[in-house]
């Protein structure tokens, strides 16, 4: 399996910098389910003279109608919350635009996410991903970039950045977690011990803790709940007490 276009757009690990009068009023479409941060966003990107906010949705359905309608358009920008959940989520969102609109600018907004989570977004056709907690100026000039065709990063830790690319490189060889760690991860959330896991699967209690040790490898995170709660944001798996 192959990524959408090769991460050569320009760098991915790309430094942000103005880019004044690289094109004129781009046009947005900001998808969070959130409803307050959906409004601030848009607030922040449409008092800029050379954006302007062309739609807004709460949900996966919603935002790629609010796309589909702009056919006519090709400077645009679809900004989109990974918190975005269910089974049209934030990727299959971003994905969807992808196929439909390949010369649309996506980028993936979150509040420091699980790095495979950043990995996933743009394995599927994300530009870029811009946390909200980054300073207003640093967010906007994301945007800008990648409506200019740049791979973009802005808010995050500099440690995340080659995380994220290695997160890459695995999802194009095999999913983030098998089809059996996430399944010890989705019983592992019920609270069981390595032991009560092996009987409910039919496993040996160290194949358990060997699956375990993986995930949170694969992660990287340090324990379980930690595990549980990033696969859950990463839409590796459902699990109900973090709904």
């Amino acid at each position: 399996m192959t990524s959408h276009k090769p991460m050569g757009r320009t760098d991915p690990l790309v430094s942000l910098s103005a880019s004044p009068g690289a094109f004129q009023r781009l046009g947005v479409v900001v998808v969070d389910p959130a409803s307050t941060a959906r409004a601030g966003g848009a607030m922040l990107i449409d008092a800029q003279p050379d954006m302007e906010i062309l739609g807004q949705a709460g949900d996966g359905d919603a935002g790629l109608q609010a796309v589909r309608r702009l056919r006519r358009r090709s400077d645009v920008g679809v900004v989109v919350s990974i918190s975005l959940r269910g089974e049209h989520d934030a990727f299959w969102l971003i994905r969807q635009v992808r196929e439909r609109c390949p010369e649309y600018a996506i980028v993936a907004t979150g509040v420091m996410p699980a790095r495979v989570a950043i990995s996933r977004a743009l394995f599927v056709g994300a530009d870029g991903y811009l946390d909200v907690t980054a300073e207003p100026a640093a967010f906007l000039d994301g945007l800008r970039r990648a409506g200019d065709g740049s791979v973009v990063f802005a808010g995050l830790p500099p440690d995340y950045l080659g995380d994220v690319a290695a997160g890459i490189e695995l999802q194009d060889d095999e999913p983030p977690l098998t089809e059996r760690e996430r399944e010890v991860l989705c019983v592992a959330a019920e609270g069981l011990t390595a032991r009560q896991i092996a009987s409910r699967l039919g496993l040996a209690e160290r194949t358990v803790t060997t699956h375990l040790a993986h995930i949170y490898g694969k992660l990287g995170v340090g324990g379980r709940v930690e595990a549980i709660t990033e696969a859950a944001r990463a839409g590796l798996v459902t699990v109900g007490w973090l709904n």
